[in-house]
């Protein structure tokens, strides 16, 4: 894509949240030559950063020193320096509310902040996932109260991020880019910030597609990890093995993808963001079928899991009440330290509730923090062979590649495998269980 800089000189862009989203977005624009200016409430995190530290483990300390030592980056708490940059990027979470509602408290915070300190020819970008019409309807008019009017004193887009932390093969700056314009200006405004960032961008129609098209994504794996989700609950009890099935579909060269299952679903995104779409359509008198169910089979995954070990240890003459159980990962997935909406905390709730005596281990968790909905209190507990024979049950819940799943095996007295982590051990077969 070629088009004609709208830039003078190098852009000054700010980005709102250093977080999965907004460092690795800071550290693309660096390496393209931008001065980045990063906001953040967390004062904490702001000093980690500007002392060279990445508090992201997929994101290396040397890459953040780089940085900062080149001079084109800085992180603040102070908001007031928002009128200083070209572009302002706003990359701060989208959760659901607990009746799985659109919680914008972040967005509409941020936009009245940006609102206070915007000025004349500045471009302003949500990338935080949402439901179409978020730009127009509910940033559009908060912005204006800074008395400047949207298209004529200064731009607005909306572009999602298209984070996949830990994925070898992409990177932000080589993921293509969707990005809507409010209007036709302020698209050419955008894809002239963003060149400097990202290798392809893909312009598109409006905000509004641009929002859906996050959206479509999202609710396509959702609808897909829902479909193997329910399979291998009904393979179970025909006694088929889900994932040899999957893997014999997939010899397929055309008209199949492959999705996996798992104990629940994890991430910012998909255990979330379809929701948001489902909230929207109610607004215009249609239900979401296909979204409700998939997000009704795959909220249920976790009580799945906890009944079949319940069974595996009634087949064994014991109840969960009163058993130790360790869970292997506390990560949404694996070789990460991403804790968002993982499974894994609602198995550990779970198993408590049920009577277990519940331990972790995590090797890029080595305790819990209070979250939104959680606040468990642990710590990682090391791993030995007289630590893992005293549980009742080993949880394989995130398959990280640090563990090693034959001596987990050999040492463990009952292993629950909700990631077919265990499909290469061949010694000890029936102390596994797949769930």
């Amino acid at each position: 894509m070629t088009m004609k800089s709208e830039m003078k000189k190098v852009p000054h862009v700010g980005i709102i949240g250093l977080g999965y989203v907004g460092l690795p977005l800071a550290r693309e624009f660096c390496a393209g030559g931008a001065k980045v200016t990063g906001f953040d409430v967390n004062e904490a995190g702001i000093k980690k950063i500007n002392s060279g530290k990445s508090p992201l483990k997929h994101i290396p300390h040397s890459q953040i020193r780089e940085m900062v030592d080149s001079g084109r980056f800085k992180g603040t708490t102070e908001m007031a320096g928002m009128s200083k940059p070209d572009a302002l990027l706003i990359c701060v979470p989208t959760p659901l509310t607990e009746n799985r509602e659109p919680d914008m408290f972040y967005v509409v915070e941020t936009c009245k902040t940006i609102a206070k300190f915007l000025r004349k020819g500045q471009l302003v970008v949500l990338e935080s996932t949402t439901y179409p019409g978020t730009t127009r309807e509910l940033m559009l008019p908060i912005l204006e109260t800074s008395g400047l009017k949207a298209g004529k004193d200064f731009y607005m887009a909306y572009s999602p991020e298209r984070e996949d932390p830990g994925n070898k093969h992409f990177q932000t700056s080589t993921i293509p880019k969707v990005v809507g314009g409010y209007d036709q200006k302020s698209l050419e405004v955008a894809l002239d910030i963003y060149k400097y960032a990202i290798k392809t961008l893909v312009p598109v129609g409006s905000c509004e597609v641009a929002e859906s098209c996050k959206i479509l994504e999202n609710v396509y794996r959702c609808v897909n990890i829902a479909m193997v989700n329910e399979l291998k609950q009904l393979f179970d009890r025909m006694g088929i093995d889900i994932w040899d099935v999957i893997h014999g579909a997939s010899t397929k060269p055309f008209g199949f993808q492959a999705f996996y299952p798992g104990p629940g679903l994890g991430g910012h995104c998909i255990p979330i963001d379809p929701f948001y779409l489902t909230w929207k359509a109610r607004q215009f008198g249609m239900p979401t079928r296909f979204i409700e169910l998939a997000g009704e089979i795959n909220t249920d995954m976790p009580h799945y899991v906890i009944q079949r070990t319940m069974e595996a240890l009634n087949d064994r003459r014991k109840s969960l009440n009163g058993s130790r159980v360790l869970v292997l990962g506390l990560a949404y997935k694996k070789d990460i330290d991403d804790v968002r909406e993982s499974p894994s905390l609602e198995l550990i709730e779970l198993l408590r509730d049920k009577g277990a005596k519940v331990d972790y281990n995590d090797p890029y968790i080595p305790k819990t923090h209070k979250m939104r909905n959680y606040n468990l209190g642990m710590k990682s507990k090391p791993l030995s062979d007289a630590m893992i024979k005293k549980y009742d049950v080993v949880l394989i819940a995130t398959d990280h590649s640090d563990y090693d799943y034959k001596w987990i095996v050999k040492n463990a007295k009952m292993v629950v495998d909700t990631r077919n982590a265990t499909a290469d051990v061949k010694v000890g077969r029936k102390k596994i269980v797949k769930a």
